[in-house]
């Protein structure tokens, strides 16, 4: 068998780079402990899926190294991995994509959750949970919670600028420790310190998420807003009254407002929603003014949407996210109010990573028990994800794939993977077999003229 080293340590091949790109992430860890997760990185890029550790090892792993299964195993569930700084990694490869003509444009980071289903009780923290979107007769499933959170930022891709977005990292909510939203604010707080450089970061989330146990985040950091949807039954109160010189405490807010008579809606549709937007006071935000929006499709009867903003237009350099899909590049002077709004798009690529990682990356196949050991190997999955997103825009050779899919990108790299390990066997059995020392050294040019060497 020849030496994997060979592979892992010559930059002049593939594998070599991909070494080069994730032993940043690694580190920090054990040499061994480093070879080990990268050899999983490179089967579930080799194989194009990673339905557990026991098919990689038996179609890829084992053919190009002595480490048993059980070192694999080992590695995910008990090795000393301190997988959260997995996040901070990606953010700072993430920072230095960002070109200086747009470095004034915000960033956004997105939270949510998603369920992953999983047949018995013996994975650890397994529990049964409420899905909203169970489609097999009963709204609870038996399984995990992921809490995740994605980072947006912008790229130039050819004469356009747009958005990028990368998952950042997920975490097992266990039902018995924090609450989904102390594991989501101890998410962003482990990021923020890595993005005090930027002027803008602007956090994206549902109304289940829009609670004081996230929103305190707000207070933690200077450059951190947020825009979110809210439940409609919140309670708004308008601004306070101007001090009318009377003796007494003066009033701290107004008459409290209603989303159905106290918004002026626009005149016509932007989208598919009229919508109004004022000024107001509302308990999940204190003594600070907010933006409120709410959207109505103006059928009888219809129900509307509450959304609320801490930063306004005027605080937003937003060219870059003019060039996005409608209504961003539909904005004009009379509907930059509504720009805060329309950034709540953005939130929509963490679903769109969810389902390209489930469907395509096999998130949902792990068959390790120990919650760490799922923990690591589904965040080696999202780093792998995330390197298919960020190889491009780092790495000239690949720039051909800024405008592909993540999964066209990854077919590619399997391809040639696959090639260097096959090439990597023949060059030891020629080495080993052939006598001609003249014809082994042909072969050895040959295939070095293919850009692979050994």
């Amino acid at each position: 068998m020849f030496h994997t080293s060979d592979l892992l340590y010559n930059e002049k091949n593939l594998i070599g780079r991909l070494y080069r790109y994730f032993y940043i992430y690694f580190e920090t860890f054990s040499i061994p402990t480093i070879e080990t997760l990268f050899l999983l990185v490179l089967s579930m890029l080799a194989l194009e899926s990673a339905d557990s550790i026991r098919f990689l090892y038996q179609h890829f792993l084992s053919g190009i190294t002595e480490k048993s299964l059980n070192a694999f195993y080992y590695a995910c569930s008990y090795a000393k991995v301190d997988y959260s700084r997995f996040m901070n990694v990606t953010v700072s490869m993430a920072l230095k994509l960002i070109p200086n003509s747009l470095k004034a444009q915000p960033v956004f980071l997105c939270i949510d959750d998603t369920l992953v289903s999983k047949f018995g009780k013996k994975f650890e923290d397994v529990s049964k949970l409420f899905d909203h979107a169970a489609h097999n007769g009963s709204s609870y499933l038996n399984g995990h919670c992921f809490v995740s959170i994605l980072l947006c930022i912008p790229v130039w891709n050819g004469n356009k600028s747009m958005y990028l977005s990368l998952p950042l990292g997920y975490r097992i909510w266990k039902k018995k420790e924090a609450s989904k939203l102390e594991l989501a604010a101890s998410m962003v707080r482990q990021v923020m310190p890595s993005l005090s450089n930027i002027r803008n970061v602007i956090l994206l989330c549902d109304s289940w998420y829009a609670k004081k146990n996230l929103l305190c985040t707000l207070e933690e950091y200077e450059n951190l807003d947020i825009i979110c949807s809210a439940r409609n039954d919140s309670v708004l109160y308008d601004l306070a009254p101007p001090k009318t010189g009377k003796r007494g405490r003066p009033a701290k807010r107004g008459k409290q407002l209603s989303i159905d008579s106290d918004f002026e809606f626009s005149e016509e549709k932007i989208g598919d929603y009229f919508i109004g937007v004022r000024r107001v006071l509302s308990n999940l935000f204190g003594e600070r003014e907010v933006l409120a929006f709410v959207t109505s499709t103006g059928n009888a009867g219809s129900s509307k949407r509450l959304f609320f903003s801490t930063i306004a237009s005027e605080q937003l350099s937003m060219f870059c996210a003019w060039q996005e899909k409608a209504p961003l590049n539909q904005t004009g002077s009379d509907r930059m109010k509504y720009i805060p709004l329309f950034l709540y798009g953005f939130r929509w690529n963490i679903e769109v990573s969810y389902y390209e990682q489930k469907t395509f990356w096999s998130l949902c196949h792990y068959m390790v028990r120990k919650t760490q050991g799922i923990e690591v190997l589904v965040n080696l999955i999202n780093i792998t994800y995330c390197a298919m997103k960020i190889l491009p825009y780092q790495d000239a050779a690949f720039s051909e794939y800024q405008n592909k899919s993540v999964q066209e990108f990854r077919f590619a790299l399997s391809t040639q993977i696959r090639e260097q390990v096959f090439y990597a066997h023949f060059v030891e059995t020629i080495e080993n077999s052939i006598k001609s020392s003249w014809f082994a050294k042909a072969l050895k040019q040959l295939i070095q003229q293919q850009g692979y060497y050994f």
